[in-house]
């Protein structure tokens, strides 16, 4: 699992993922996630383009991630998961509590 953190205009936290969100993806970069998305206090977007496959693990570290900048009076947009990766937020009733939306530009509406 790699994570590329970069900055957008407004500013926005951008979280790109690639690789399987497992137990030892969410393990190896579960702190740096943490550190670049929530603690910068700033909305963010998650791009979930390049992530082939999510654990319960991998569920748990983008709720930490929501519900720690939620805390923080911000927002949390994620974006472009594959077809395992939708059913599995379909399946497991995410769409309920992330806010999950098919592209960058919905992603981008979302949190402004």
């Amino acid at each position: 699992m790699e994570l590329e953190l970069t900055e957008r205009d407004g500013p926005i936290t951008c979280a790109r993922l690639t690789g399987r969100l497992d137990t030892a993806g969410a393990d190896r970069i579960g702190l740096q996630m943490t550190a670049g998305v929530v603690a910068t206090a700033r909305p963010a977007i998650v791009d979930l383009s390049g992530v082939s496959f999510i654990s319960s693990m991998g569920i748990r570290l983008l709720l930490s991630c929501a519900k720690g900048l939620k805390g923080k009076g911000q927002t949390m947009a994620i974006f472009g998961a594959q077809p395992a990766v939708q059913e599995v937020f379909e399946q497991s009733g995410l769409e309920e509590i992330l806010d999950i939306v098919p592209d960058e530009p919905h992603a981008l509406a979302r949190i402004a």
